[in-house]
């Protein structure tokens, strides 16, 4: 990818109409701010695809923040890093005492969120440690160690939004440099489609024109699994949980909705060692 990412800022833009709920399970008061005219655009644009997107990106962040608490209090997990930022405001949003924020990204897509940034009144800048990655050609836990990192310390890797857009090829080796660089307490959470989806084969109409948006965004959909597991072993993890966007759904907006077309849609969360959490 070149340039900075399209569906960055379209996340964004539904962060911000998620915090706007009723009973909103996050607020991201940043995010309207950030993602602008353009990106309630491009999430305007997609709506019209799938309807559920909002749905779902409420039910994906809230999962990762609520993770990011837990590991927090219950594991001491003191480092948090974001591999493919984008628009995140994790670190502003969560402060948890003692807790650093890393956030890797394309130098294009991290460039254009930091300047976007710096327009904002108040946004706390220096709350995380900006380390930039061109992912074709540098290792991302190499650049995080650069940046400060400790390879002795318990980590937790949110990888939100990004194994959709990968090849195959590319998961395995960001997921298994991740297994073996970092401290083998260390967790990584990512969110996971469907292998139809990925491949474009057997999809309904809706589903081809989800597809085809954000391909038409430079950011096509590659890689998609429906059992992650034997992938994830293979890269040298040794515990792996999984939650549909359907049981999420059930769990927090309190319904099952068929049509909101989520059970293919998972959040996966994997560690090369068996960590001490049957609540996770």
């Amino acid at each position: 990818m070149q340039g900075a990412s399209k569906t960055a800022l379209m996340v964004c833009a539904y962060r911000a109409r998620c915090s706007r709920w009723e009973r909103p399970l996050f607020v991201d008061r940043w995010a309207e701010a950030l993602a602008g005219d353009e990106g309630a655009q491009y999430a305007a644009g997609f709506d019209k695809h799938w309807p559920a997107m909002e749905a779902w990106m409420a039910l994906r962040v809230a999962f990762l923040d609520r993770l990011v608490a837990i590991t927090s209090d219950r594991l001491g997990v003191r480092q948090v890093v974001i591999l493919g930022a984008g628009y995140d405001t994790r670190a502003a949003r969560l402060p948890y005492a003692g807790v650093r924020w890393f956030e890797v990204d394309h130098p294009d897509t991290q460039a254009a969120k930091r300047e976007r940034l710096a327009r904002l009144p108040g946004y706390p800048v220096d709350a995380a440690t900006y380390a930039s990655c061109d992912f074709e050609r540098e290792d991302p836990v190499d650049r995080l160690f650069a940046a400060g990192l400790s390879p002795r310390e318990a980590t937790l890797v949110i990888w939100e939004g990004v194994v959709p857009y990968l090849t195959e090829a590319a998961v395995r080796a960001t997921a298994t440099r991740l297994a073996a660089g970092l401290d083998p307490r260390s967790l990584v959470s990512f969110d996971s489609v469907g292998k139809k989806m990925a491949e474009g084969v057997n999809l309904n109409e809706r589903d081809r024109e989800t597809r085809q948006f954000v391909g038409d965004l430079s950011e096509p959909v590659r890689f998609g699994s429906d059992h992650i597991t034997p992938l994830l072993a293979d890269c040298g993890y040794r515990w792996v949980r999984t939650v549909s966007f359907d049981d999420l759904a059930l769990q927090w907006l309190g319904d099952y909705k068929r049509d909101r077309l989520f059970r293919f849609q998972r959040m996966v969360t994997c560690s090369a060692s068996v960590p001490d959490a049957p609540w996770l």
